[in-house]
């Protein structure tokens, strides 16, 4: 028998582990669709066509990948932060396993083609139903665990962390409100229609960046730096600056997504003012990051794994300053529907949000077995390198390709006439890119499973290890 004094370690586990996993399985499917744009005939079954594989990727790497990742570093830090154990950990275990159903059926109902069409939607409102129940649980156990903590002081990941469940709450049972036709059938119909459907999923679609791919994230952030640089973080007071800031001003952002649309200007010009203001908290938060290292720049020479920390910072910082430029019409002009806009959002996702997670998990790995570190520093090392290479090669391929896209689609003759008239001018000159891309993906993909192997030969042979609950006055988080 365990002591009761432990804290919960199991579900972190259970949440770190499979990070990994659907980090591969979400990478994988990237790489597959990366390459039917190369060669249309992978196109092999209508259940592997690149409109059915596409938003599986998408759900698989956000959701899957970067939620695991969420969830195991929230229910680990919440602990040691607050000096109390996991609150109510069976509701805990229900979010793990009900949270990797959901991830199942997505993964079955996406290839088959029932998926939510903005006007009419089929086996989808059950799902939807299915994660409210999920996230409700989860903020139970967060708030729970915050509520019954042994110290007065709320750490800032914490408000982090919080502003994330709260917000993709509302934003997720908004958005996703839908009409069943009856209480029999599996179909529905959206809430919403014509530009009020567009302004709503993009607020929906631009704040969940906003607080599941960034406030999240730098909850974790505020954790792992420290933790792993043995640093305190570089101002408390930035850090509170920077919350209040980033929730507050991320929530007014979407239209700019809706540029150039039924959406009145009024609101689009708002969205692009929020976004360029956005630009201040975004650059605080990774200033206070980065200068925790202040004192301790050498470490990033021997320690693989502040690297993949600091380099998610550097990331961070180049994404929050490319997407409030893009938000600006006059640019976004050039830039929207083009690869420049999916080379910013893997800036974003691979350099910021993968890489704090994969730094974050191997911080992890070795504490919930009772070791001191992975099997192998060696190999965290390379896969810095590899998916460090693999990122470089994506980000600066889709550049390219995107800018050189925006300007052949506006270029016109003497007489006004379009010079290139047909789409498919512009795709034949991008294809060297979508190459580039698709090796950049690949690079990305070998880390992980490298990573993978690492992961294993870490924990195999060794039992699960609960630390003990520490007294605020005897240790710090």
């Amino acid at each position: 028998m365990q002591s009761q004094a432990t804290y919960n370690y199991k579900v972190v586990r259970q949440f770190a582990i499979m990070t990994v996993v659907w980090g591969i399985v979400g990478m994988l499917v990237g790489v597959i669709v990366a390459a039917q744009l190369i060669w249309p005939e992978l196109n092999l079954h209508e259940i592997l066509q690149y409109g059915r594989l596409r938003p599986l990727h998408t759900n698989a790497v956000i959701f899957a990948f970067g939620g695991c990742a969420l969830f195991a570093t929230s229910f680990y830090s919440v602990q040691r932060t607050c000096h109390t154990k996991l609150f109510a950990p069976g509701l805990a275990s229900f979010v793990f396993w009900g949270w990797q159903l959901i991830i199942l059926c997505a993964a079955v109902t996406l290839p088959l083609g029932f998926t939510t069409g903005k006007e009419y939607a089929e086996l989808e409102w059950p799902i939807d139903i299915m994660i409210a129940v999920v996230w409700v649980s989860y903020a139970i156990v967060f708030f729970g665990t915050l509520a019954t903590r042994k110290v007065s002081h709320i750490y800032v990941s914490n408000w982090f962390y919080a502003a994330f469940i709260i917000a993709v709450a509302i934003l997720h049972i908004v958005n996703s409100a839908e009409i069943p036709v009856s209480l029999t059938t599996l179909k529905s119909y959206s809430a919403y229609a014509g530009v009020q459907d567009a302004m709503v999923q993009w607020w929906y679609g631009h704040n969940a960046v906003g607080f599941f791919l960034t406030a999240g994230f730098l909850g974790m952030m505020y954790y792992f730096v420290p933790k792993q640089a043995d640093r305190p973080v570089y101002s408390y007071r930035l850090s509170v600056v920077h919350f209040w800031a980033l929730i507050f001003t991320y929530m007014w952002a979407g239209p700019h997504h809706l540029h150039y649309t039924a959406l009145p200007d009024w609101a689009q010009s708002l969205g692009m003012l929020f976004s360029l203001i956005l630009l201040a908290p975004s650059w605080g938060g990774m200033i206070n990051g980065i200068m925790t290292l202040s004192g301790a720049w050498h470490k990033l020479r021997t320690d693989p794994i502040l690297k993949f920390l600091i380099t998610s910072l550097s990331f961070y910082g180049m994404s929050t300053f490319e997407g409030p430029m893009m938000s600006v019409k006059s640019v976004n002009a050039l830039s929207h529907y083009t690869d420049w806009t999916i080379g910013h959002v893997h800036s974003g996702a691979l350099g910021w949000v993968a890489m704090i997670s994969i730094g974050a998990v191997y911080y992890l790995l070795p504490r919930l077995y009772g070791k001191t570190e992975m099997y192998s520093t060696r190999l965290i090392n390379t896969h810095f390198w590899i998916a460090t290479i693999g990122i470089v090669l994506y980000v600066a391929s889709m550049w390219i390709s995107g800018v050189m896209e925006g300007l052949m689609w506006r270029a016109t003759n003497p007489d006004g006439t379009l010079t290139y008239g047909f789409f498919v001018e512009s795709v034949k000159e991008k294809m060297p890119f979508l190459v580039i891309r698709l090796v950049g993906g690949v690079l990305f993909l070998v880390g992980m499973f490298v990573m993978f192997y690492n992961m294993i030969k870490t924990i195999a042979g060794e039992k699960a290890y609960n630390a003990p609950v520490v007294a605020p006055a005897a240790a710090h988080a």
